[in-house]
């Protein structure tokens, strides 16, 4: 039952990423997010804002994605990625690095005023631009599960461990399950 937890929450998590539904992660998914982000932010169709956004979208595909790839291969498909991502609760050093280092670029995307945390509505807004479905009062219900502390913002370090749990828990208790919504309608295994 574990296994199928995760399994659901990363090929929920997968289908999500995949913004072109074509069942493969590749760098034009990326792009797409990246544009995805842009207007939900309210950033303007070839705007340096959304330039930006692109950018670093294109940078988390070609530094963590691209780079753990077999020399020539440009693409990860759904299987593929739910089996390496599964791999990654089984060696949680692994996961620490590489989703540490995902849920850090998305943090510098999220974190629109450079304050170092994250507030329910860049919460919002950041989820939004991933997962287009995304209603205020489930991102709003996902925020109050993330922030750990309970002072209305996500730290760094509770940012990080959202991402973290979300991508590599089996318990169906972890806090980072929420991490796009309640588990119940999301993933539900």
């Amino acid at each position: 039952m574990r296994d199928d937890l995760l399994t659901a929450k990363i090929a929920y998590g997968f289908d999500s990423l995949d913004a072109d539904g074509d069942g493969r992660l590749t760098e034009r998914d990326h792009v797409l997010m990246g544009r995805s982000s842009a207007r939900s932010l309210g950033h303007e169709p070839g705007s340096a804002q959304e330039s930006r956004l692109v950018a670093a979208y294109v940078a988390i595909w070609r530094e963590l994605h691209l780079s753990a790839l077999p020399p020539g291969s440009e693409e990860i498909g759904r299987e593929e990625f739910i089996a390496a991502t599964a791999a990654l609760a089984d060696d949680p050093a692994a996961a620490r690095g590489t989703l540490g280092a995902l849920a850090r670029a998305f943090l510098s995307i999220a974190d629109t005023d450079g304050d170092g945390r994250v507030d329910p509505e860049e919460f919002f807004v950041f989820q939004r631009g991933h997962f287009p479905g995304i209603e205020r009062a489930d991102a709003d219900a996902a925020f109050r599960h993330l922030d750990r502390d309970g002072n209305g913002t996500l730290s760094e370090e509770e940012f990080v461990e959202a991402v973290v749990e979300y991508w590599t828990s089996r318990d169906p208790q972890a806090p980072g399950n929420w991490w796009v919504g309640d588990p119940a309608r999301t993933h539900s295994a």
